[in-house]
Order: structure tokens, then C-alpha cells, then sequence
């Protein structure tokens, strides 16, 4: 019986992800499982068993990991945290420090300048901040987690493949929780197929080149889909009798369409009339009105967060000549504990909402602007406690 529950045990603690890649289980033998697949790969034993050698489980990974906060407050909020002085200053010295990076960026990949700038900024305030995580210790921890191996563990054979070049030290080489590396926090696969010698010393130095890192950045950029010369965000004012349920990601015009509507740039001319795009309220109908284009899906390529997105698609505005939003009188947000209530009672009603997480995503937005139409409410997609009151 106890050969039995211990068996049961370990099946339970050793999943499977949607790739077929284990996780879990023993970190020790899921370790050996990484070094059989690298062999596997191709990789020398020798050079396999180095590599592996000082793997360890790091609990601060998973500690940082879970405890993400800050992407629970509003957009308001959370923008004028980022965006603070320093930041702007900086990056205003930085535009003309490295102008002829910037060119060069924008020459050969056609990423603007403030897009760069913005993510440098918020990374790593410009390198100063680079994270003090051992990346090789974070991968593989990560990886064993399950909550995101088909993420992580690919990243382990991408830094066996800079190690064998000599540009990973699984010992020294450290960087951000989540194994990103360098100034605008890249992950090993992204160094691999992305990464650029900037300087031209025959390195790839994101951690300490500026223009190695923000070259490597715009090559990944483009290499998620990044469209020059086109827009990626522009703030908005919308008519009072507006339709709300047609703001969201989930809706999309054309510029000249939304003309129609009444939606006007708070700074002529209005952006992109023949491309796609939609009218976006980060805090609802009260707070500031953005349109975003086709570039900024690519944006959120690069990190996953609504609101980080948002805020670094906004300060990139910024950086280059916009007018920063006007004061409004925008609704507070639901409280951390407040909002995983909502998603509860959301998902009992069969709305997929994603993880019970606290934080406001595009599932839980597209979920609450259902259920405010629904409800003759204001669909504007955004929760408040009159909503939660409401369910």
C-alpha cells in the first residue's frame, strides 16, 4: 500500500505539457532527463555534464515568480509609477547619446527609437538594474515548475548552445528571474537567433553594449512581426455617446472607419486610416482613450502583460514628442482580492477568465465586457465594485 501511494504521489508531482515535455517530479531526475535530451540533441557528453553540473533548485525564482503585484494596479496608477522623472530624463540623454544607434536601428529594422528606449527604461533602467538571479539556476527552475515549461525548458538547450560558443557561464551569468539576459532582457533563444554585435568587437555583449542590446532588441522586434513606419499607439477622444462595447482588442477598424464614429486624435492628424485598428480604455470610459495599430500585437508578443504594454507603448509616445494624457477622472480598480472574487464568480457563469490571478488580462476583460452588455451596463471592460455588486 505504501509502494502504491507513493507511486500515486509521484505521478501527481510529474506532469506533462501540452508539447509532451515532463516537469516536476524529482529536480534530480529531472535533471538527468535534460542531460539525456541534450546527448539526445547532439551535444558532447563533456560538454553536457560541464554545463549541468552546478544545476540547483532556486526557490527565490519560484518566490519572484508568484509574487507579481505590480501588474494588479490600473493603468493610471501603474504608468505613472513607470514613467517617473528619472526615466524621462534619461531617456531623453540616451536619445541623443546613442542617435546614431537609433539610426542605425531604424535604418536597418525599422523600430522607432522611443519603442527601444521605452523597454530599456523599464527593463533594466537603462542596464543599471540587470537582475542578480543566477539565469542557469532560474531556467531550470522554471522549467521544472509546471505552471510554464513549454516556455522554459527550451531556453535551457538555447543556453547549452551559448555556453558551447563561450557566451553563457552557467556558474556567473545572471539576469532577471525569468532567465532574461542583458539590458532590454532577452532570453537565451532570443540571443540565439536575435542577437547582433552592435560595436562591432565580434561579441554579443547585451549586458554591457548598448548598442549590441538595443540592435539584438530591434531584430527580435522585427522578428515578431514589427512593421516600419507604421504606428503601434496614439491617445484618442471619444463622443459621449459612444458605444463602448466596441472598445477592446477584440474589435477592429480602420482608422477613417472610426473617423466616422467620432473618434478624434488628441494631437492631429489621426494615425493609420487604412490600417487596422482598436480603440482601447486601459481604466474604462472614464480614463484616457488610446487606438492601437497592428504593432502593438507585437508589443505584447514581447511581454505578455496588458498594462506594461500599454504603459510602454504609451512612454514611447512620450520619448518622442507626444503630449502625455490628460487628467481624468478615472475609476478606481477592484482590489487584488476583490477582482479573484469576480474572476470566481465569472468562470462559475462559464467565462474563461485564464488563472484566478488577480490581475485584469484579456480574458478577464473580454469576460467582464460580456457580462456588462448582459447586464445594461456600460460595456466599457472595465471592473468595478459595482459590477462585483452586481453578480
Amino acid at each position: 500500500m505504501k509502494n502504491i501511494l507513493l507511486s500515486s504521489l509521484m505521478l501527481a508531482l510529474s506532469m506533462t505539457s501540452a508539447n509532451g515535455e515532463t516537469c516536476g517530479g524529482k529536480f534530480d531526475d529531472f535533471v538527468r532527463g535534460l542531460k539525456r535530451e541534450a546527448l539526445q540533441k547532439g551535444h558532447s557528453r563533456f560538454e553536457v555534464d560541464q554545463f549541468f553540473a552546478s544545476a540547483r533548485q532556486e526557490p527565490k525564482t519560484i518566490k519572484a515568480d508568484r509574487a507579481q503585484g505590480v501588474f494588479q494596479l490600473p493603468f493610471v496608477e501603474f504608468s505613472g509609477r513607470l514613467i517617473s522623472k528619472h526615466r524621462m530624463q534619461h531617456g531623453t540623454k540616451n536619445l541623443k547619446k546613442f542617435k546614431s544607434v537609433f539610426n542605425d536601428v531604424e535604418r536597418r529594422f525599422g523600430v522607432p527609437r522611443g519603442i527601444l528606449t521605452a523597454f530599456w527604461a523599464f527593463e533594466t533602467d537603462f542596464g543599471a538594474v540587470q537582475g542578480n538571479f543566477n539565469t542557469f539556476n532560474s531556467l531550470v527552475t522554471l522549467a521544472h515548475d509546471c505552471r510554464r515549461p513549454d516556455l522554459f525548458r527550451p531556453q535551457i538547450f538555447a543556453a547549452l548552445e551559448l555556453f558551447e560558443r563561450g557566451d553563457f557561464d552557467p556558474l556567473t551569468t545572471e539576469g532577471a528571474w525569468a532567465g532574461e539576459i542583458g539590458m532590454v532582457q532577452m532570453l537565451p533563444e532570443d540571443i540565439l537567433m536575435n542577437g547582433i554585435d552592435g560595436d562591432g568587437d565580434g561579441k554579443i555583449s547585451l549586458k554591457t553594449s548598448p548598442p549590441d542590446a538595443l540592435l539584438s532588441g530591434a531584430n527580435m522586434l522585427r522578428s515578431l512581426g514589427w512593421r516600419a513606419k507604421e504606428p503601434w499607439i496614439q491617445e484618442v477622444t471619444l463622443p459621449a455617446n459612444f458605444d463602448w462595447a466596441l472598445t477592446g482588442i477584440g474589435t477592429e477598424k480602420t482608422g477613417t472607419e472610426w473617423q466616422k464614429l467620432g473618434v478624434q486624435s488628441r494631437e492631429a492628424p489621426l494615425h493609420g486610416l487604412n490600417l487596422g485598428a482598436s480603440v482601447i480604455l486601459p481604466q474604462g470610459r472614464f480614463g484616457p482613450a488610446f487606438m492601437v495599430f497592428p504593432n502593438f500585437h507585437v508589443l505584447l508578443k514581447w511581454n505578455k502583460s496588458f498594462v506594461y504594454v500599454m504603459t510602454a507603448a504609451y512612454f514611447a509616445t512620450l520619448l518622442e514628442g507626444a503630449d502625455s494624457y490628460k487628467n481624468t477622472s478615472a475609476e478606481n480598480g477592484l482590489s487584488a482580492s476583490e477582482m479573484k472574487k469576480l474572476q470566481t464568480k465569472l468562470a462559475a457563469r462559464g467565462y474563461d477568465v485564464g488563472a484566478i490571478d488577480g490581475i485584469l488580462g484579456a480574458k478577464t476583460r473580454a469576460a467582464v465586457q460580456n457580462i456588462q452588455q448582459k447586464l445594461g451596463m456600460p460595456a466599457d471592460a472595465w471592473p468595478n465594485i459595482v459590477l462585483l455588486n452586481a453578480l
